[in-house]
């Protein structure tokens, strides 16, 4: 079972370490060329690639290279100093999940709400729907700077933006996951003379948990990614965003990416918790985990 999960992992995770490998020597070598050629030098093929692979600013840094990176920035840092990537996760994460939980709160109300009233379905459903396709980094700058002129600054403004895009999966998945039971559970409900608020406890909201945990794991990694964007047009010094717009300014490649590793393993442990509490909760309800 293990193996069944761990080797397809695995495969496709020497499957791209090899294709970086091949595009390190790819995307560096113009600049190791033109460096031997000012030297009078011609590179052998095993030249270039050390090279290629030691570039102090490379175009693509090379595996070992974010690796240092990131072993340097997280352990080897004091995590009060704000060339520590602790500090900058731990800044990220802190509007990622203010925005998480209140657009998932917002988000679970809205869906009541949409499911129990068809003047809302008719009305708010579209709006919902609409309201994604607007550019979240056209309106994140927007946002905080008509914030800031009205005195909220800090975590909330950047959660602000985490909210807009995290509410939406979970409206969506708490209203199918609401309108999931079938006819004939509703019927018998009636029959047992349940009112709306004892259907939604009963039968609606223990329906719906499978839809709700599968949504949450999506808003929690899309707050992740609003918290970055937020940070990235408004001059943040703290935070991933300002660390990726930080080595952007600078030609500091290597920690870019090793801002963009962080992201994603900080993404990977949030989805992973939301899981775990979806395991314990289905199970706890007798349910298939």
């Amino acid at each position: 079972m293990i193996r069944e999960r761990v080797l397809p992992i695995a495969t496709v995770i020497v499957a791209i370490l090899a294709i970086w490998c091949v595009f390190v020597v790819i995307m560096n070598r113009q600049f190791a060329e033109d460096q031997a050629r000012r030297a009078g030098e011609t590179l052998t093929f095993s030249q270039l690639v050390g090279e290629t692979y030691s570039a102090k600013r490379p175009v693509l840094p090379a595996p070992h290279q974010v690796a240092a990176e990131l072993w340097k920035s997280t352990f080897e840092t004091k995590i009060t100093s704000k060339r520590s990537l602790v500090y900058h996760t731990w800044v990220t994460f802190s509007s990622t999940m203010l925005g998480f939980m209140i657009g998932s709160a917002f988000g679970i109300i809205l869906a009541i709400a949409i499911v129990h009233n068809k003047t809302m379905d008719r009305s708010m459903m579209p709006w919902i729907i609409a309201s994604q396709t607007i550019p979240i980094i056209a309106i994140a700058p927007m946002l905080i700077v008509v914030l800031n002129a009205i005195g909220i600054s800090g975590i909330l403004p950047k959660a602000l933006i985490s909210t807009y895009l995290s509410f939406f999966p979970v409206a969506v998945g708490m209203v199918s996951g609401l309108r999931s039971p079938d006819q004939l559970q509703l019927d018998l409900m009636r029959t047992y003379n349940a009112d709306a608020r004892q259907v939604l406890w009963k039968l609606r909201l223990p329906s719906a948990m499978p839809y709700l945990f599968t949504s949450l794991k999506i808003a929690i990694a899309i707050s992740l990614v609003g918290a970055i964007i937020a940070e990235l047009p408004t001059g943040a010094v703290a935070g991933l965003g300002a660390r990726l717009l930080s080595g952007s300014y600078y030609g500091q490649t290597v920690q870019i990416w090793a801002a963009l590793f962080m992201a994603a393993i900080l993404a990977s442990v949030l989805v992973a918790i939301v899981g775990l509490a979806q395991n314990a909760v289905l199970k706890r309800m007798g349910g298939p985990a």
